[in-house]
């Protein structure tokens, strides 16, 4: 399902890994794309895709919503709302890519649910939805027949486990092959951590975000990693701004916040050793970080990777 503005890979790359996987397993595929006004629809992009109308749901086995950035508008037209309502209670499998998460929400289906978004989103979906479970560090979350994906690329990830469960591991496998992925990555890898490695550089600085991450109970000063570079402090912050795209205080806080979410996640460690360990120090300061980046908190997150 599109609609005007959508993202083009959201709806792209989940139906190449079912054309794909379909291949492999020996069947005709059989996609559809859908929009509440049939015709050609914009992406975001400016690229259009055909769609036809949104009839009755009836022959549809899997319903997947795009995302994008007219997902807003989307997401107050009764007529999607109502065939996504009408798809859920059928019992077919209903997922949504990226934001896409926020006409699930709309039609009530996420509600009491586990679910996942792209982790821009996640501060503005919590205080929206209150009602759902949101797990933002998830690459996909499914919860009955309900799914839902982290940002753009992880809609193949979704799709590539929907294959694995309508055609078996191996013919997901040879899809994700054929789509030269480095892998099938699970619905638990965190997309936050995905994020820090687009983010870390390959260059001159890997090796100093290597050190720094072997040293977060350390102050690291912009002064002390531009030491530990070889560096003068105002040469390193211009230099390492134009390289990653980041300040080093960011940069850090980061792969603090990385190592704090995998043992909170992963240990019953008390949070304050958390804190302290990974050079917070201040649980309280931690807890804000964890705000910023996740729309949780440290003990929400542990909460939910204990019932996952």
């Amino acid at each position: 399902m599109i609609f005007p503005d959508f993202q083009l890979l959201d709806a792209a790359g989940p139906i190449s890994a079912f054309e794909i996987a379909a291949r492999f397993a020996g069947r005709t595929p059989s996609i559809k794309v859908l929009a509440a006004s049939p015709g050609p629809v914009r992406s975001s992009s400016g690229v259009e895709m055909l769609a036809r109308g949104l009839k009755p749901s009836a022959g549809i086995s899997t319903l997947i919503v795009a995302g994008g950035e007219g997902v807003r508008q989307a997401a107050t037209c009764p007529k999607t709302l109502g065939f996504v309502r009408s798809a859920a209670k059928r019992g077919i499998r209903v997922a949504s890519v990226c934001s896409g998460a926020y006409i699930l929400a709309e039609a009530g289906v996420l509600d009491g649910r586990r679910a996942t978004t792209h982790w821009q989103r996640t501060p503005h979906f919590v205080k929206a939805y209150p009602g759902i479970k949101l797990e933002p560090d998830r690459i996909f979350v499914r919860d009955g027949n309900i799914w839902s994906s982290a940002g753009i690329s992880a809609g193949i990830d979704l799709a590539l486990a929907m294959a694995a469960e309508d055609f078996g591991d191996e013919i997901a496998r040879q899809a994700a092959r054929q789509l030269v992925l480095y892998h099938r990555r699970s619905g638990g890898q965190s997309q936050f951590s995905s994020l820090l490695e687009l983010k870390a550089p390959t260059g001159r600085f890997a090796p100093l975000l290597a050190w720094a991450r072997e040293n977060l109970d350390a102050p690291l000063t912009v002064e002390d990693m531009a030491e530990q570079a070889g560096m003068s402090s105002r040469h390193f912050a211009r230099a390492f701004i134009a390289e990653t795209g980041t300040t080093p205080s960011k940069a850090v806080e980061r792969l603090r916040i990385e190592v704090a979410r995998q043992r909170v996640q992963s240990s019953s460690e008390a949070i304050e050793r958390v804190a302290e360990a990974t050079g917070f120090r201040d649980p309280e300061r931690m807890r804000r970080a964890f705000i910023r980046a996740f729309g949780q908190p440290p003990q929400s997150l542990r909460r939910a990777a204990r019932a996952g």
